[in-house]
């Protein structure tokens, strides 16, 4: 889904929205996650996940193409963490353990 699928998406369900706001609405979502990344703080959206910024340090790197080592200056990189809610949606069948029958004793091979 891009930007404007998700402000158009926005707008058929809220009618009583001009589409200017609802497309203000979600730039000033982006734009307040985008600078409290930028500050270093954490966002949670319960349910959905959490936003972060992990540090990585310096360190001596190696070039793939020549084999060549490079120096890789120390940077900060934005981090998603998946809410437990949306990794069930995801995985609706994972979230239920399925009824194991037979016992640890069997002389058959479970495959595991």
């Amino acid at each position: 889904m891009t930007k404007s699928e998700l402000i158009q998406k926005l707008a058929e369900q809220n009618p009583h929205l001009y589409m200017r706001d609802v497309e203000k609405i979600v730039d000033t979502i982006f734009e307040e996650i985008t600078e409290a990344l930028g500050r270093g703080d954490r966002i949670e959206l319960r349910g959905f996940g959490a936003f972060s910024v992990k540090h990585r340090d310096a360190r001596m790197g190696r070039n793939p193409r020549t084999g060549e080592s490079v120096y890789v200056e120390a940077k900060r990189l934005p981090f998603f963490k998946t809410g437990k809610a949306l990794r069930d949606r995801l995985n609706p069948d994972l979230s239920q353990p399925d009824d194991v029958s037979g016992s640890a004793d069997s002389d058959e091979f479970s495959g595991y």
